[in-house]
């Protein structure tokens, strides 16, 4: 098959303040070092790579102590010109949903603020014409309600069950308005039974690929930009006809984050 690419304006956030010094995710150890230039470098290479596949790239400034702040893709949710904007589970996040809200405030999109808590998309994706939503860890049940009635959009509940997989998004990737990759392992009996429903085509992760954050990956509909560490996974997916970028964020990845963490979809 032949896939096209649909340019794609991107926000992301300089790790200018990144650390891990504290535990909200399996991934992090505040006990281990960590390379703040590297991260940067890392980084810096990503916000490249979409720049040279022809995407848009705005910024939104850092600001200190708030390290997980670069994970851009839970600071909100957008489609259509509407911003639904996040409420985290932890304490130490909860300062990143106003900056988010407020750079989009600040350029005239209306933005609804959650009652319940929703970590952007991190466990909200937009699949076509449709809103695939994750729950089970982070993202409350009821903010799915709330997303559909924001964003206008049908909303698909899936159940996360893999503490290492507490986002969506990193248990699966939306490809292009009709398909995903995803790890079978990583949802529940019921909400594999509806993956299989809507993508009989899709191209499946194993555990090796989600062990590297190999599904925290961003598609334009024909390239995808993925851990460079991900070796299956980017093989399965050129055999599925689409083109691969790999990327090297390890440095991030130990706060739990990949190449979609780092970039939220801003869609006017």
């Amino acid at each position: 098959m032949t896939f096209s690419a649909t340019p794609r304006r991107y926000l992301m956030c300089r790790p200018t303040h990144f650390a891990v010094t504290y535990r909200i995710n399996p991934w992090m150890d505040p006990t281990a070092p960590y390379d703040n230039a590297l991260a940067i470098s890392q980084w810096e290479t990503l916000r490249q790579t979409y720049l040279d596949l022809g995407h848009t790239v705005e910024l939104i400034e850092p600001l200190p102590g708030l390290p997980d702040m670069v994970f851009a893709a839970n600071g909100a949710t957008m489609v259509d010109g509407r911003v639904l904007g996040v409420q985290f589970r932890d304490a130490e996040r909860a300062d990143e949903a106003p900056a988010y809200a407020a750079w989009f405030t600040e350029r005239g999109y209306p933005v609804s603020m959650p009652k319940h808590t929703n970590e952007g998309e991190g466990d909200l994706l937009l699949a076509g014409d449709i809103m695939l939503a994750g729950t089970g860890f982070r993202t409350a049940h009821a903010a799915h309600a709330e997303t559909q009635e924001a964003l206008q959009r049908p909303v698909i509940t899936l159940q996360l069950v893999d503490p290492a997989y507490y986002h969506l998004d990193t248990a699966l990737c939306v490809l292009d308005d009709t398909n995903v990759a995803y790890l079978p392992e990583a949802f529940s009996p019921g909400s594999q039974a509806v993956l299989r429903q809507l993508y009989p085509h899709a191209v499946l992760a194993d555990r090796a690929d989600a062990a590297v954050l190999g599904l925290n990956a961003v598609s334009d509909g024909r390239t995808v930009v993925l851990p460079v560490q991900a070796t299956h996974l980017a093989a399965a997916l050129r055999e599925a006809g689409y083109q691969t970028v790999g990327v090297d964020v390890s440095e991030l990845r130990k706060a739990g984050g990949g190449p979609k963490c780092c970039t939220l979809e801003v869609r006017p």
